[in-house]
């Protein structure tokens, strides 16, 4: 079904869960006023660094750092020269346990010559512009959850959370972290099944969140959270197609909604809604609401917000983005090549779905291991009906400098029934069409009648 694949591939985001119809409490001024203190950040994550290696906050690099030699595109990052501290294999992965997630101790098992983790040392020197701080410090002390969890309200560009009271709270974060304004690339898909074969795509990407532009912003009750589009260049049989979309805030009475050019029949139609567990082709190693290892409403499951935990976590991943590596250097069978990936011992929130009784997805249960400095979810751990693990999926972010902020990468989707796995948000071969994020982008480039350009 080809809006399966379209929407996918665009976006598509103390232990409390889902307890509809409560507003969850404001934090006083006392508590927010903590906020860039002596011992939280802006964003209310912990600043000291931990005696198992956990690295303090220093924020001290925003839009350049030592060595950087271009304002947008690629660059190698403050940290290219490092060396692994260490590796984690499946023989000495008991020592590393404590410290590593299922999905991690899966892929070792499974993969013992092909899957392994490089860790370097821990850093968190990338902060946040002030207005995103401001913009926090004003959201811990007026945002809530409304519309029976739908919902939220305070100022849109940075969380509304940072002293999440409840898993409802939390996944509200994880939607709603400070991303790019906009963002534009080309980008690679590929789907590496258990016997060596390779699909591939190719898609243009563009997507339009109105709400994170530095210099207007808005609400979380605003209508409209992004748009997107895509315009299908592989496989062969789908180009020219071309799909954009919204995605709204509040799903309480909207839900994420696409218009497609389709080639065959020259013309622009409505798509029907989808969404959650929707499969994407080709290979359905993920769903529509995998993007961002979370993202879309958060309906479906009760949340619990489980605590803090030291793991190690793909972090700073400027190399398996490197427009020098080709994609025989990282497309590898089993895994992606785990000499280009790196991992830091960060401290992660752990926030757990479990799915409500009486309603569907092919997930019963997904656990989320998410960046106490960005709120960005990093590693997911996804559970079939069963109980079993079955899914795992991790976001390689880099720092860009263009945007100021943490952006995705090559993201990978792991299959461990099917022992295949999916590499998408691919850029190394693209040339012009690498990563530009905060580029003016405007709603009507996102329109119908931009479908139908698009596609022709």
């Amino acid at each position: 079904m080809k809006v399966k694949t379209v929407l996918a591939s665009c976006f598509a985001v103390s232990a409390i869960g889902f307890a509809a119809p409560q507003a969850y409490a404001k934090v006083d001024a006392a508590k927010a006023a903590e906020l860039d203190g002596p011992k939280l950040t802006c964003i209310g994550a912990e600043k000291a660094g931990s005696p198992g290696g956990v690295a303090e906050y220093t924020g001290k690099y925003l839009d350049s750092w030592p060595g950087m030699k271009k304002p947008f595109g690629y660059e190698p990052g403050p940290y290219a020269d490092e060396k692994p501290l260490f590796t984690v294999t499946a023989k000495n992965m008991a020592q590393y346990e404590a410290k590593l997630t299922e999905g991690q101790k899966a892929l070792l098992k499974q993969f013992p010559d092909s899957y392994r983790m490089n860790v370097y040392p821990s850093h968190r020197d990338f902060g946040v512009p002030a207005w995103v701080c401001d913009t926090v410090k004003k959201n811990a002390t007026t945002s809530e959850v409304v519309d029976d969890g739908l919902g939220i309200t305070g100022i849109s560009g940075a969380i509304p959370f940072p002293f999440p009271k409840s898993g409802l709270e939390a996944i509200w974060n994880v939607i709603n972290p400070h991303r790019a304004w906009t963002e534009q690339a080309v980008c690679d898909i590929a789907d590496v099944y258990s016997n060596g074969s390779i699909a591939w795509g190719r898609n243009k990407f563009m997507t339009l969140n109105p709400g994170n532009d530095p210099k207007k912003r808005g609400s979380f009750t605003d209508k409209i959270n992004a748009y997107f589009y895509t315009g299908y260049l592989l496989p062969e049989r789908d180009k020219g197609f071309v799909a954009v979309g919204i995605q709204p805030n509040n799903f309480k009475n909207d839900s994420t909604q696409s218009w497609q050019y389709q080639p065959g029949i020259r013309r622009v139609r409505q798509a029907p809604e989808v969404g959650f567990d929707y499969p994407v082709p080709p290979a359905g190693l993920r769903t529509v609401d995998d993007d961002y290892v979370f993202n879309g409403s958060p309906e479906r499951y009760t949340w619990k917000l489980v605590g803090k935990q030291e793991i190690y976590v793909p972090y700073h991943n400027f190399k398996i983005n490197d427009p020098a590596l080709k994609y025989t250097d990282i497309i590898k069978p089993n895994t992606i090549n785990p000499d280009y990936e790196r991992y830091e011992l960060h401290r992660v929130w752990i926030l757990e779905g479990s799915l409500k009784q009486g309603v569907r997805h092919i997930y019963s249960k997904r656990r989320l291991y998410v960046d106490e400095d960005t709120w960005m979810a990093l590693w997911a751990d996804n559970y079939d009906a069963r109980g079993q693990l079955w899914r795992v999926a991790f976001v390689n972010y880099f720092f860009s400098q263009e945007s100021q902020t943490f952006h995705r990468g090559t993201s990978v989707y792991h299959d461990l029934t099917a022992k295949a796995y999916e590499a998408g948000y691919m850029v190394n071969e693209r040339g012009d069409g690498w990563w530009r994020t905060n580029k003016p982008l405007t709603p009507a480039m996102f329109s119908p009648e931009a479908a139908a350009r698009g596609g022709h």
